[in-house]
């Protein structure tokens, strides 16, 4: 009965031993389920009423292992705000297994917050009510977005307590990705000189993810090239909608593209170059603007450990890898470019565009205007017919300063051949109206640790639709006033 909740293929349980630990999780004492993704779980092949069951609650909090399931921790290292962690690996999450959705994709199923593996070093690898609520609200409105993430498909109660700053429930997470291997993954077999595990992984990795490279002449580069790409567009979305990851450790930075670990984590509210909200990130390594500069850091962590898969001598191997890690700031460059252009109705590219976006940003942060209502009231504004509107001036501590720039917008609007009906529907799909701003976040998880999941499933509700105009709902689109500032948020271990 089991295995027709999770039909399990598992490709990663496969490999080498040393790449991972077999461990089965702690068995929660009286698990009780929160939420499910339904839409999520109908995506994969499963069944949303056999996951609610008492049988696939079971399953889902860690209480009972699935017959097709091969319970893993996978092995990692890696550099945690700079400095180097030689093993890391899952502490407090194992991955079940994987299945192949609706569309032929294969996706790992991982129970986070389920127990002690032989990495956990020293903790308890429980997780808090509070940060497995808040990966969920987030990682799911992140995918609305349309931003490349792991995905939440249930959250479980499981009955008991684990102790951080205070008491909290414990809870567990099922997390959904297109894999768990991350930068620290390689950079744990480079480091032990593992090369025979490097290639396993490497194998792995492009016959899951990049297929088309299989063939090319040197994979190890193919693989970086294409890694590269992705972050270089995933770090441009994420600057798109105000995002600040807050712990872009290399452990935290997946090979498929996909954003993971919603720790401290937050979307500004007010705009600022070198806002921080982590609590833990005290120098601001990893501020807003410095996310693309640690993208590339992150990524010369793997050109290093691909290194013995490059044919040559070291220094041949070395030269190859930093000409493709040389590449990053361009494609970043283009990929924020597209990002911004869309943000502000432009179809077409011009020279003086970059400063134009600049322009604006800088304005946004001398006026201390909010960043996503600002983008999203141009996009109510790009034509004619902006009578009884709110206006984005009105965001402005200084509105003429806004004025001005607006001027020079308006101008390089009227170069762009695109329709303004066309222009406004592109504008309205590249600026949300609802984010998860930091407040109601907040607000959501501390009714629900009172047992109130109402404002949490409204929240969801809403952010499920990021783009669209809902009037009853308004206030969820509003920055805080300033008794609501959540000036810091928090890592959950």
């Amino acid at each position: 009965m089991t295995d027709q909740i999770f039909p399990f293929d598992n490709s990663y349980a496969r490999l080498p031993d040393r790449l991972f630990a077999r461990v089965s999780p702690a068995p929660a004492p009286t698990p009780q389920l929160l939420q499910l993704n339904r839409p999520l779980a109908e995506e994969l092949g499963l069944d949303p009423d056999r996951l609610a069951s008492p049988e696939g609650i079971a399953v889902l909090s860690g209480r009972r292992v699935a017959a097709s399931a091969d319970p893993i921790a996978m092995a990692y290292a890696g550099h945690q705000f700079g400095n180097w962690v030689p093993q890391l690996g899952d502490g407090r999450a194992l991955l079940l297994g994987e299945v192949i959705d609706r569309n032929g994709r294969r996706r790992d199923i991982q129970l986070k917050g389920s127990g002690r593996t032989p990495f956990s070093r020293g903790g308890d690898g429980k997780a808090p009510l509070g940060p497995v609520l808040r990966e969920f609200i987030v990682s799911e409105a992140m995918a609305a977005l349309g931003i490349p993430t792991t995905r939440s498909l249930a959250a479980v109660a499981t009955g008991e307590h684990v102790v951080r700053d205070t008491v909290q429930p414990g809870a567990v997470l099922t997390r959904v990705a297109a894999s768990h291997v991350r930068i620290g993954t390689f950079q744990y077999f480079y480091a032990r000189r593992d090369a025979e595990a490097l290639q396993a992984l490497t194998d792995h990795v492009i016959a899951r993810h990049y297929p088309e490279i299989t063939a090319a002449d040197v994979p190890a580069l193919a693989l970086l090239e294409k890694v590269m790409e992705r972050q270089a567009n995933l770090v441009a979305q994420w600057m798109g909608v105000g995002f600040i990851h807050g712990v872009m450790n290399t452990d935290n930075m997946t090979i498929s593209g996909e954003t993971i670990d919603y720790g401290p984590c937050a979307f500004m509210d007010t705009f600022r170059e070198g806002q921080v909200f982590s609590s833990i990130d005290v120098a601001g390594r990893y501020a807003y603007g410095n996310q693309p500069r640690i993208a590339q850091w992150n990524l010369a962590q793997l050109a290093q450990a691909l290194l013995p898969l490059i044919p040559g001598d070291d220094d041949a191997a070395v030269e190859a890898a930093q000409a493709t890690i040389d590449r990053f700031p361009d494609l970043f460059r283009d990929a924020w470019l597209s990002v911004m252009r869309r943000k502000l109705g432009l179809s077409t590219a011009a020279e003086g565009d970059a400063e134009l976006i600049s322009t604006l940003l800088s304005t946004m942060e001398a006026g201390r205007a909010d960043f996503s209502l600002t983008f999203r009231r141009l996009a109510d504004h790009s034509g004619p017919d902006t009578e009884g509107r709110p206006q984005a001036r009105d965001l402005f501590a200084d509105p003429a300063a806004f004025d001005t720039w607006a001027e020079r917008w308006h101008a390089r609007l009227a170069t762009d051949p695109m329709q303004p009906a066309e222009r406004d529907e592109m504008m309205r799909t590249a600026n949300p109206l609802f984010i998860p701003r930091n407040h109601r976040v907040e607000e959501a998880l501390t009714a629900a640790q009172d047992g109130d999941l109402q404002p949490l499933e409204k929240l969801r509700g809403v952010l499920a639709r990021p783009f669209d105009h809902q009037p009853d709902e308004a206030s969820l689109a509003l920055p805080p006033q300033s008794h609501e500032v959540v000036a810091q948020t928090f890592c959950g271990t």
